[in-house]
């Protein structure tokens, strides 16, 4: 992985563990306001609900585990493809599984932030 790319799997991996930290200050920061984040439910978020459905409770992540993280940089933009274990609370219901997934991080005024997200489900 040359230029930015270990960088941005570097930054990935701390905003997964801000999300199961409920750390929202590091989200905040790591997160673009105009966030495109594509569950694998096929349900779509914003920065904005994805932060406060963690905040209200509604979606408590327990653990987000990547692994196999490969990083493209295309300059001022590096998309990430990976898998990760995703261990969730949704309405209550707890729930552990593993997705692939697609992940794009822009340069913008110097800072880097997570603009898409986008996973699938794999087989159980």
């Amino acid at each position: 992985m040359a230029g930015n790319g270990q960088m941005i799997v570097d930054l990935d991996r701390k905003r997964m563990q801000a999300m199961a930290a409920k750390d929202v200050a590091t989200l905040d920061a790591v997160l673009a306001d105009d966030l495109i984040y594509t569950h694998s439910s096929a349900r779509l978020d914003t920065k904005q609900s994805l932060i406060g459905a963690m905040v209200s409770g509604t979606t408590v992540y327990t653990g987000v585990e990547p692994s196999d993280v490969k990083a493209q940089d295309l300059g001022d933009a590096v998309v990430l493809t990976g898998i990760a274990q995703i261990k969730v609370v949704s309405n209550g219901t707890p729930n552990a599984f593993g997705v692939r997934f697609t992940d794009v991080y822009a340069r913008r005024n110097g800072d880097w932030q997570m603009v898409a997200w986008q996973s699938t489900r794999l087989p159980a």
